[in-house]
């Protein structure tokens, strides 16, 4: 089978596009926008399925689109082999980034939640681990286990994102010290169930560089019409 072009540069999303190091973002199509009906965001609530990103930015055309159905149907239907396509494109990176002497981010779920670290391990015998010296990884999830699993791993970080269902996965999540995502409209307060607020769309990379940290993301598209609740309105109590 033809080798399928899995990653794609951080350049082509706008705030990835901001961060310091060279990204690489894996997009697959979310929920079960698939032939087979299967869910690769099991987590996903109401709130964050209306105010998902998948067709922001170049993900409005149709041709980015299909490009990322072909790359979901392509997991779907060959997963071992797609991980390790997946495997051998991290590694030409990685060696690439290694004999420049420079470091590189990739972020594997740009449009899913996927445990791709351990189908990594499992099916391509890569423990990602072993390219901390020039390579992170980084990722959002709805799954708390997901996010308490990786919770010390030497260079994937794991963000919680935070909806309208998942209060108290949150609140958890904050106190063990674990990077939580929370959308607000207006200006983000200081702090957010005691943790201080940062800026995240000001760069993807604010996630590695803070721990203990809630990223404040401002609410854009649909979700800036939210009335689910995975919105937080800044102007009343919370």
């Amino acid at each position: 089978m033809k080798k399928v072009n899995l990653l794609s540069p951080g350049n082509t999303n706008s705030k990835t596009a901001k961060n310091s190091l060279k990204t690489f973002i894996l997009y697959l199509s979310p929920y079960n926008y698939n032939s087979k009906g299967v869910n690769l965001c099991p987590k996903a609530s109401k709130g964050c399925a209306l105010a998902c990103l998948y067709t922001a930015g170049r993900g409005a055309f149709s041709s980015v689109q299909k490009a990322r159905q072909n790359k979901t149907e392509y997991y779907l239907r060959d997963k071992k082999g797609f991980i390790a396509n997946l495997s051998n494109q991290i590694m030409k990176e990685y060696l690439k980034a290694k004999k420049g002497n420079y470091k590189i981010a990739f972020r594997l779920n740009g449009t899913s939640d996927i445990d791709f670290v351990y189908l990594l391990n499992k099916y391509a015998n890569l423990d990602i681990s072993t390219l901390k010296d020039f390579a992170v990884f980084y990722d959002y999830t709805k799954i708390l286990g997901k996010a308490k699993k990786y919770i010390n791993h030497p260079n994937y970080t794991v963000t919680f994102s935070r909806a309208e269902d998942n209060n108290e996965d949150a609140n958890e999540a904050i106190k063990l010290g674990i990077n939580v995502a929370v959308v607000f409209s207006g200006d983000l307060p200081q702090r957010y169930k005691g943790a201080k607020v940062l800026d995240g769309d000001a760069s993807d990379l604010v996630m590695i560089y803070n721990k203990g940290i809630v990223l404040g993301l401002k609410a854009k598209g649909k979700a800036k019409k939210d009335k689910s609740g995975f919105v937080i309105n800044t102007e009343l109590p919370f």
